[in-house]
């Protein structure tokens, strides 16, 4: 393939990898809906097709003595019809597999991806060029001018960027507070419930324009009404925090497909009464002041530093793993719903007529919303753990109050 036959995960990946189970795999799924029914054959050989263009993704995770690494695998992807859970599990220490999987469904193509291969931008850019690929088999001629490769090189593409841009400063510990969960049993079994939140952007645009904010911004406020909805009296003193993944290829001259992405927090406390407009502007204020590239950056050389600590990096990975695991758990309980937004979708021009749709989940151990738009609509891909649903009805019920035309679907979990 031309480079090297391993290489070290990246320090997001790392998180990942210590904190991957059944209920949050650590899996994110990214869809695209098509207007004819997927030809399974097809698809097989554009997926094949597509990881020449993205080996990055032929790889496989192993242990070391002190990290994690990657090395290309000469596994190849199947493609299967769609069954089993969304976001299923992609990964599991010491066993033989791709971390990646492609299924279709109808008009549907599903790629499910561990998260520590790569991130939502990644993924989608590989899913484009699945979809590519396919109708270029499919309609011989048509696309052939058509591409999707950013110019990048091998090198760009699988270059860990946070090592490339960040890691000059001490550490510093987060000042966020314990947030507040919905409260009620989360699900048997280890599911999760996946919910898809559909609405016109002609609606919805209007709206946070006449409030002065983003999309973000609104749709945050929202999320943060609905869960405070949910509170009980005592616990109104608990801030909602809403963490928002950041694409820093925004920021910084990154082409690489694997992870690279930052968590920037808007917190509220409800210790007195506030409207959504007035909500949604203070979440603006805040949410641009954490954007700020000087911001952005001094966060993220305290993370990538660790790497650098001469203690941290003689100590055995499985050691690593728990204090990794476990400041995880802490960083949870900082969070109330996490938002990403995965913004307006652009596929080549003269391929956008053939797709009706994007979708995009995340699997979570808490409440996680990705955000996105297309065609004409903004979409919500809610995955919950939580047997109650008052927070996702709350939401659809305050944005139906806003004048908003809501279409809603979900799975079905077993009780």
């Amino acid at each position: 393939m031309g480079r090297d036959n391993w290489y070290k995960v990246d320090n997001v990946a790392k998180v990942f990898l210590a904190t991957a189970a059944k209920r949050d795999t650590r899996t994110l799924r990214v869809s695209a809906t098509l207007w004819e029914d997927i030809d399974p054959e097809l698809l097989q050989e554009a997926v094949l097709s597509a990881i020449q263009i993205r080996p990055q993704f032929q790889v496989r995770i192993r242990r070391g003595v002190f990290w994690h690494y990657m090395e290309d695998t000469d596994i190849q992807p199947v493609v299967t019809e769609e069954h089993g859970r969304v976001c299923p599990r992609l990964y599991a220490p010491g066993r033989a597999m791709l971390h990646y999987k492609v299924t279709y469904y109808g008009n549907r193509i599903n790629l499910d991806l561990f998260h520590a291969i790569s991130d939502g931008t990644g993924a989608l850019e590989f899913l484009n060029i699945i979809v590519l690929d396919y109708l270029k088999l499919k309609y011989p001629g048509k696309y052939e001018e058509t591409t999707i490769h950013s110019g990048a090189s091998e090198d760009d593409l699988n270059q860990d960027s946070y090592k490339q841009f960040f890691g000059s400063m001490g550490l510093k510990g987060s000042s966020l507070k314990y947030a507040y969960h919905p409260s009620g049993l989360k699900l048997p079994y280890d599911q999760l419930q996946f919910f898809e939140v559909r609405m016109p952007s002609a609606q919805l645009l209007p709206k946070a324009k006449e409030i002065g904010v983003s999309l973000t911004s609104y749709i945050g406020a929202r999320f943060m009404l609905a869960i405070m909805e949910d509170m009980p009296p005592r616990k109104r003193k608990m801030p909602i925090n809403v963490s928002i993944p950041v694409n820093l290829r925004n920021y910084y001259p990154s082409q690489t497909s694997r992870n690279f992405f930052n968590n920037v927090n808007v917190s509220h406390i409800f210790d007195e009464p506030i409207t959504l407009e007035e909500l949604a502007r203070e979440f603006d204020e805040k949410l641009k002041a954490n954007l700020t590239e000087e911001n952005i950056k001094k966060q993220m050389d305290n993370f990538e530093t660790m790497e650098y600590v001469a203690p941290v990096r003689a100590v055995p990975l499985f050691i690593k793993q728990w204090v990794v695991r476990y400041g995880s758990k802490v960083t949870d309980k900082k969070v109330s719903v996490v938002l990403s937004n995965l913004g307006v979708q652009k596929p080549p021009e003269d391929v956008a007529s053939m797709i009706q749709s994007y979708s995009a989940f995340c699997s979570s151990a808490n409440l996680f919303s990705t955000m996105f738009s297309y065609n004409g609509e903004m979409a919500l891909g809610i995955s919950s753990p939580y047997s109650n649903t008052r927070v996702i009805k709350n939401l659809v019920r305050g944005m139906s109050e806003d004048g908003i035309k809501i279409r809603v679907y979900a799975t079905e979990v077993i009780r």
